[in-house]
């Protein structure tokens, strides 16, 4: 593991499920976000009930993002990410846009501008998906996405795909 960055920075993690129990593995995916070490979990939004991207017949997903405060960077936090998704019992078989058991999305780190293979930060959905759009401007209102501006002026899509909040 490399060495933690000396300043803290603030993070957003999308959450999704659709397999097995998805509030159970949304709930466990947050206490191992918050188990990593020089990180700190802050806030979480509202969960919300949004109906597949991508045109794959599945279940509907459960939804949420998480804010966070770390001193890993942007690539090693990614890693974390993953694992805590193999854990879930995740696997990546290459049907784009398939079901999953947890998908984790690193949405932005600091003020990082990334555009790597395998690393784009921001991530580049967050304009087009409302399962993540909502949530984050739920918790984020004022973040400023590089390339993109605040989360706030951003328009949330209410037909497509189908969202709620789950009560």
């Amino acid at each position: 593991m490399s060495a933690a960055l000396t300043d803290w920075y603030p993070a957003y993690v999308g959450l999704g499920s659709n397999l097995g129990k998805p509030r159970r593995h949304l709930e466990s995916a947050l206490d191992r976000l918050a188990a990593l070490e020089n990180t700190r979990l802050v806030r979480c939004s509202s969960y919300y009930r949004s109906a597949p991207f991508g045109g794959v017949e599945q279940p509907d997903f459960v939804n949420a993002v998480a804010a966070l405060l770390t001193q890993i960077g942007p690539a090693e936090l990614l890693g974390a990410l993953l694992a805590i998704e193999q854990l879930h019992g995740r696997t990546r078989d290459g049907v784009r846009w398939g079901p999953r058991t947890l998908d984790l999305d690193l949405l932005a780190h600091g003020s990082s501008h990334i555009d790597e293979p395998g690393l784009t930060l921001p991530h580049p959905g967050i304009a087009e998906r409302n399962f993540v759009l909502l949530p984050l401007q739920e918790i984020a209102p004022e973040l400023e996405l590089p390339g993109l501006g605040r989360v706030a002026s951003l328009p949330v899509d209410w037909e497509h795909p189908r969202i709620s909040r789950i009560e």
